[in-house]
């Protein structure tokens, strides 16, 4: 088990801008496993939504300021599969000078998924957290296949009190968000999320968990469009006990 060590917390552009409680949580989490937090004020999108477009100049340029602000660290740490996944495996192969390609394999070196950090380096134990409902899991695409996390955040949720998992048909299958996928086809992205749905509706849960916040917005978008009352959260927010009362994708309170 890690202690002291100095992690940047890479808050996401999606947990910035529509679920910040996502990244007080992180830093909860982080702070309970021993960890001392910083989050830079300088850093931005990781990039990916150009990468994915094949703007790689603009990547490349994105990448070189990640690194710059993230270098000081121990260790990267972000509430997303989706852009560990970028800083740890798609930067590498942005760059062909040798000072780029060192910085970066570097970075990758010491970048992880917030789950996966918990339980893979800091061996982390859940304690005194008590949920009591049925809640079922949807795996990212990014977290089973770029960063084979599967079994971390269920070991996680195996230590709150009142906590039953049901674990859902097609579990593996994608959402049908995909970044910009999402954008460019929704009409198949809507049968995908369809399908996604239907199969945690299907487990009787009351919550649905995930660690991608691009998935759970998606997911929480179809619930809401079909009228369900089931409520969307990001795993960090129950493993830490720091709950808000609205759910992902719930309207926002009138004032």
């Amino acid at each position: 088990m890690i202690t002291s060590q100095h992690v940047g917390l890479f808050i996401t552009c999606l947990t910035d801008l529509f679920r910040p409680s996502v990244g007080f949580a992180s830093v909860k989490l982080l702070r309970d496993a021993g960890c001392r937090v910083t989050v830079p004020r300088n850093q931005t999108c990781c990039g990916q939504p150009a990468y994915n477009s094949g703007d790689r100049a603009s990547a490349q340029k994105i990448a070189k300021m990640v690194i710059e602000e993230f270098e000081p660290f121990d260790y990267v740490v972000a509430p997303s599969a989706s852009c560990a996944a970028m800083l740890s495996k798609h930067y590498k192969t942005l760059f062909t000078d040798d000072l780029w390609i060192r910085r970066s394999h570097a970075l990758a070196a010491k970048t992880y998924e917030i789950v996966s950090f918990l339980y893979d380096v800091c061996e982390y134990e859940v304690h005194d957290i008590t949920f009591n409902e049925t809640v079922t899991y949807h795996d990212s695409c990014s977290a089973l296949r770029e960063l084979h996390i599967k079994d971390q955040p269920r070991h996680l949720l195996a230590g709150i009190d009142g906590l039953k998992l049901e674990e859902l048909d097609e579990a593996e299958t994608c959402c049908g968000f995909g970044g910009t996928f999402c954008v460019k086809y929704p009409e198949i992205s809507g049968e995908m999320v369809g399908r996604k749905t239907a199969a945690i509706t299907a487990t009787n849960a009351t919550t649905v968990l995930s660690s991608d916040l691009g998935c759970l917005l998606n997911i929480a978008g179809k619930i809401h469009r079909d009228g369900l009352k089931i409520k969307t959260r990001h795993i960090t927010e129950i493993l830490s006990g720091s709950l808000n009362k609205a759910a992902i994708g719930d309207p926002p309170t009138k004032i």
